[in-house]
């Protein structure tokens, strides 16, 4: 049974840009998570690796996976840990080609991203920088993807 998706969430890796596949993997099982948090992933070099069938379910944000693909860069940290925008050019291209693409299989589908799950605590139609659960993944994906 074909999966009715409704929303194509960009997220980050919250880790190292040098972080392989084996490395993200091995994460996901740390969390006990049988499928991987997502369905995509972008590396710096701008090759993109699927790690999940979108017919499954992945983990990225909870009470949404059902509905959901998801699609990550690796990075998103400094060296500090602090949350960063740091996409390499390689990625923001990459990422562009794989939500066209996406978008294009699954038309009504709204893309956003994990932080924009987060409570509108105000009411006031949009998630605030103060009611965000995380900053995941460190740029507005709303505002940068709209034209897709």
């Amino acid at each position: 049974m074909a999966r009715n998706i409704r929303f194509i969430v960009v997220h980050c890796t919250a880790g190292s840009q040098r972080a392989t596949v084996a490395d993200l993997q091995a994460e996901f099982r740390k969390k006990g998570w049988k499928n991987p948090g997502y369905h995509y992933v972008v590396f710096p070099d701008g090759r993109v690796v699927q790690l999940l069938d979108e017919a499954k379910v992945a983990n990225g944000v909870k009470g949404y996976n059902s509905v959901s693909i998801h699609v990550a860069y690796v990075g998103g940290i400094d060296a500090q840990g602090r949350s960063v925008d740091n996409r390499t050019e390689a990625q923001r291209r990459s990422m562009l080609v794989i939500l066209k693409d996406l978008h294009r299989r699954y038309p009504s589908a709204r893309i956003q991203g994990h932080r924009d799950f987060s409570p509108d605590k105000n009411s006031n139609g949009k998630v605030d920088k103060w009611e965000r659960i995380k900053e995941c993944p460190c740029f507005d994906a709303i505002t940068e993807y709209q034209d897709i």
